[in-house]
C-alpha cells in the first residue's frame, strides 16, 4: 500500500502531533543550557524553569503596584479587543458579502471598491485611525476590522457566487422572492463558509491587535510584550508568545467545533484541518 493511502491509527497520530513540539522544546532547552553554562544570567534564553516560575509569578501573584494578576488582565483586555473587531467584522462580511455575491449591481458598486480597499497595509494606516478614533479603545478595535473585514467579505462573497446557479433558479420558480432566497438558499449555504473566514481572519486579527497595544495602550498582552523588551525579559516575552499562540489555538478549535456541531453536512467525505 503506497504512503498516500496509509492512515495513522490514533496513538501514532497523537505521538506524530507531539513529536515537533517536543522536538523544538528539548532543542530550546538544549541551547538555553550551553548559552547559560558561559554566563547564568544570561536572559536572551532563560530556562524552562525560570519561565515557568514568571508565568506563575504573572498569573498568580498580585502586582505590588497595582495589584492586579497581570497575565488574566492582559487577556481579558486583548480578548475583548479582538472579540468587539472580529465581531464586527463578522457581521461586515456577512452582510456585504451576501450582498456583493448576490446582487449584480451591488457587485459592480462594491467590489472594485473591497478589492482595492483589502490592498492597502492596515498598519499604515493605524496613524490616522489614532487620529480620527484617539488613542482609545476604538481606534484598536477599528484597525482589527479594517485590517480582517475586506478579506473576508472577499471570501464570503466569492463563495455566495459560487452557490450552484440551478439553486437559485428552483427558487425563482417556485416563486420565492430575494429576501426568501437570501434567507432560504444563500444563508444555509453560506453560513460554513463565514466559520472558515472567520478561522482564517483570526490570525491576520491578532497580528493587528498586537501592533495596536504596543503602540498605544495601557494593557494588553502585546502592550506587556513591548513594555519589557526594553528589559530583555526574554522570560516574560517567550511565556507570553506561547500563551498568545495556545489562546489563538483554541479559538480556532473551538470555530471548527461549532462548524461540525452546526453544519454537519460541510464536513461529510472530508477531514478538516
Amino acid at each position: 500500500m503506497r504512503i498516500i493511502n496509509r492512515k495513522p491509527s490514533r496513538v501514532t497520530s497523537i505521538t506524530l502531533t507531539a513529536l515537533p513540539f517536543v522536538a523544538t522544546i528539548g532543542a530550546y532547552a538544549l541551547a538555553s543550557h550551553y548559552r547559560r553554562l558561559d554566563n547564568p544570567a544570561d536572559k536572551l534564553l532563560p530556562s524552562l524553569q525560570q519561565m515557568g516560575e514568571t508565568f506563575w509569578r504573572m498569573a498568580f501573584v498580585p502586582d505590588k503596584r497595582s495589584g492586579d494578576l497581570l497575565l488574566w488582565l492582559d487577556t481579558y483586555d486583548s480578548l475583548c479587543r479582538l472579540g468587539m473587531g472580529m465581531g464586527a467584522a463578522t457581521i461586515l462580511a456577512l452582510s456585504l458579502g451576501i450582498l456583493i455575491g448576490f446582487i449584480p449591481h451591488a457587485r459592480s458598486t462594491l467590489a472594485p471598491y473591497i478589492a482595492t480597499f483589502s490592498l492597502i497595509p492596515p498598519i499604515t494606516i493605524l496613524p490616522i485611525l489614532f487620529i480620527i478614533f484617539g488613542l482609545g479603545e476604538t481606534s484598536k478595535i477599528m484597525l482589527i476590522v479594517v485590517g480582517t473585514a475586506p478579506v473576508m467579505i472577499r471570501s464570503v462573497s466569492q463563495e455566495v457566487m459560487n452557490i450552484p446557479r440551478e439553486l437559485i433558479i428552483k427558487a425563482e420558480t417556485l416563486g420565492a422572492s430575494v429576501l426568501q432566497m437570501i434567507f432560504r438558499v444563500v444563508l444555509p449555504q453560506t453560513l460554513p463558509k463565514l466559520v472558515n473566514a472567520m478561522r482564517l481572519g483570526l490570525v491576520p486579527a491578532w497580528i493587528f491587535l498586537i501592533s495596536a497595544e504596543a503602540i498605544a495602550s495601557t494593557s494588553g498582552l502585546g502592550y506587556r510584550i513591548f513594555l519589557v523588551r526594553r528589559y530583555l525579559a526574554m522570560d516574560v516575552i517567550l511565556p507570553y508568545v506561547v500563551w498568545i499562540t495556545l489562546l489563538a489555538f483554541i479559538i480556532d478549535r473551538l470555530l471548527l467545533l461549532l462548524s461540525k456541531r452546526a453544519f454537519p453536512w460541510h464536513h461529510l467525505g472530508g477531514e478538516s484541518l
